[in-house]
């Protein structure tokens, strides 16, 4: 059944709220309301923001995370290790990690995991560039933190296997973090473990 809103600028504000990640109709209608109350300054602001955001964000050409600009600011720093390399699923994990303060080299950022049932194959992944920056920079450590899940762990055997004849460690995050959770929802403490007692691939 449609709901009449007397109004299409709002009917049409409510649908493009309600495309986002985890915003029904209701929570859509509720903020786009919420919107119309306050003073018209506070959305301009909103929606400036959002807009600059989108024309100035780009992802680094190195590493994937995002950047503001060509080379993001962790892999041009000269205080990161370059030898040592996290490998994450996505730009959420990357600030994850960056809350513990217990990484202090680069990140390979893949864009999601291996998972056949979503037609999500190695070829959609960062992982071919990860394997070259392996091949072409002085890289001695890679860890693979990526969540501990089915999905997670065939990604994990996948890049072990094509980074296994490189003179290039490969380790796993400690199993502090537990099996089946999102690497974003883990508390920092047990992450920041997780990472200063990361184990052998080969040893899993």
């Amino acid at each position: 059944m449609n709901e009449s809103y007397n109004s299409v600028l709002l009917e049409t504000a409510v649908a493009e709220l309600g495309k986002l990640p985890g915003i029904g109709h209701k929570t859509a209608l509720r903020l786009a309301l919420h919107l119309l109350r306050k003073e018209p300054e506070i959305t301009y602001a909103l929606g400036n923001a959002l807009i600059e955001m989108r024309k100035g964000v780009a992802y680094c050409p190195v590493c994937h995370n995002i950047s503001e600009g060509g080379i993001c600011s962790i892999c041009s720093s000269s205080h990161r290790e370059k030898s040592v390399v996290c490998v994450v699923e996505n730009v959420k994990d990357v600030l994850a990690i960056e809350r513990t303060n217990e990484h202090h080299g680069l990140y390979h950022v893949l864009g999601g995991l291996i998972s056949p049932l979503d037609g999500i194959a190695p070829s959609d992944l960062e992982i071919d560039s990860l394997v070259k920056r392996a091949e072409s920079e002085c890289i001695e450590e890679v860890i693979l933190a990526l969540s501990p899940t089915m999905e997670g762990d065939t990604t994990n055997f996948y890049i072990y296997r094509k980074l296994a004849a490189l003179p290039v460690k490969v380790s796993v995050l400690a199993r502090g973090v537990s099996i089946g959770n999102e690497l974003e929802y883990t508390d920092e403490l047990t992450l920041g473990r997780s990472i200063l007692n990361r184990t052998p691939f080969e040893s899993k």
